[in-house]
C-alpha cells in the first residue's frame, strides 16, 4: 500500500504508560535512532516515584518526550504533537498538554471499566466523543502484540511486555526512523535469552508492518536531517564559559593560587600517619612519627586552636578574646 508522505520541520512525541510498560526504553531507542538519522533533538524523561504507585493510577504514569527537527532546537517542547497512551491514566495525565489536532495513539486493550474507574473516568473517552478535537488512533496494541508472538515459546505475560516494541515499531515507521540500531540493541540486551530477543524483534516488526499495511494511518511523515553550521572558535569559547583567572592558569600562563593550595593539601594529606594497625607499616618506612604541624594542617594554622593563639597554644601578645 502506497502511503502519502508529508514533510515536517519538527515533531514532539510523548510516550506514556504505566511504570512497567517500558516507555523509557521505547523513548530512548526512538531517540537513538533519531540521532543516528541526523536530526537535532532534545528529550525529557519523566520518571514516577521510586515507591511504585499501583498499576493504572495517575501517580504511576511514566513518560518520555522527544523533540526532533531539521534545524537547531533548544528545548524538549511544551505541547506534544503525538501522544502514545498505553492506558487511561497515561491519557488523563497528559491530555491537558496536547494542542488541538494532536495525534493520540491509544491502547484500547487497557481501557477496561476497572482501569477507567481508577482514574475517575465515568465513561470511555475513546468512545464518548470527548476526544473529537484530536486525531484519535485507537489500536488494540496488547492483543495484536500477543497475536504476533503466538509462535514463540514464551508466556502470555512476556508477550504482553513486548507491546512497547510494537509501539516503537509503529512510530519508527510513521516517522521513517532507522530500524537497524534497535535490532542490534535487542540482540545485545537479550543475548542470553534468545527466545525473548526474537520475540521483541518480532513485536517491533509487527508494529512497523501494522503502520505500513493498515488503513488507520494514511500518511507517513518525514523530518529531514538537521543542517547545522559548524561552531566557530568564538562560539566554542562562549559555550565553555569566559576565562576566569585562578581556574587552571591565568592569562599569563601561571597556575591559580587556589589550585596550587588544593593540590598541595591533597599531596600532604597522604603523608599523615594512620591510626590502628596500619600505623606499623608507616613506622617501618620511617613515617610513623607524628608529622609536623605544617604537614598535618596545610593551611598553616592549627584547626582546633583560636586565631589569637600560636602553634603551642599560648596566648599571643595583647588582649585575647574569651
Amino acid at each position: 500500500m502506497t502511503k502519502q508522505v508529508q514533510k515536517l520541520d519538527r515533531v514532539i512525541i510523548r510516550f506514556a504508560g504505566d511504570s512497567g510498560d517500558g516507555m523509557q526504553l521505547a523513548g530512548d531507542r526512538f531517540t537513538q535512532e533519531t540521532a543516528t538519522f541526523g536530526n537535532d533533538l532534545s528529550t525529557l524523561p519523566n520518571f514516577p516515584a521510586e515507591i511504585r504507585a499501583p498499576a493504572g493510577t495517575l501517580p504511576g504514569v511514566s513518560s518520555f518526550q522527544v523533540h526532533f527537527a531539521d534545524h537547531d532546537i533548544l528545548t524538549p517542547g511544551d505541547a506534544p504533537d503525538v501522544l502514545v497512551a498505553m492506558n487511561p491514566a497515561a491519557l488523563k495525565a497528559n491530555l491537558a498538554d496536547l494542542p488541538r489536532g494532536a495525534d493520540i495513539i491509544a491502547n484500547t486493550d487497557e481501557f477496561t471499566k476497572r482501569n477507567l474507574t481508577k482514574v475517575g473516568y465515568e465513561g470511555n473517552p475513546l468512545e464518548d466523543g470527548s476526544l473529537s478535537a484530536y486525531q484519535l488512533h485507537a489500536l488494540p496494541i496488547t492483543s495484536v502484540t500477543v497475536k504476533a508472538l503466538e509462535g514463540f515459546d514464551i508466556s502470555r505475560k512476556e508477550a504482553e511486555r513486548a507491546k512497547n516494541m510494537f509501539a516503537l515499531g509503529l512510530l519508527s515507521w510513521l516517522y521513517n526512523r532507522p530500524a537497524e540500531g534497535t535490532m542490534t540493541f535487542l540482540e545485545s540486551k537479550f543475548a542470553k535469552k534468545p527466545e525473548i530477543m526474537e520475540a521483541n524483534k518480532a513485536a517491533f516488526r509487527a508494529g512497523w508492518n501494522y503502520g505500513e499495511t493498515t488503513e488507520a494511518f494514511s500518511v507517513q511523515y518525514e523530518v529531514k536531517p538537521a543542517t547545522l553550521k559548524p561552531a566557530r572558535a568564538g562560539q566554542v569559547q562562549a559555550v565553555r564559559g569566559p576565562h576566569v583567572p585562578g581556574r587552571r592558569r591565568d592569562r599569563r600562563g601561571r597556575r591559580g593560587a587556589r589550585r596550587v593550595l588544593r593540590r598541595r593539601a591533597r599531596r600532604e594529606h597522604h603523608l599523615r600517619p594512620r591510626d590502628g594497625a596500619e600505623a606499623g607499616d608507616h613506622r617501618a618506612r620511617g613515617v610513623g612519627r607524628a608529622a609536623p604541624d605544617h604537614l598535618r594542617h596545610p593551611a598553616g594554622r592549627p584547626v582546633h586552636r583560636h586565631a589569637d593563639q600560636d602553634r603551642a597554644g599560648r596566648p599571643a601578645d595583647g588582649a585575647v578574646r574569651p
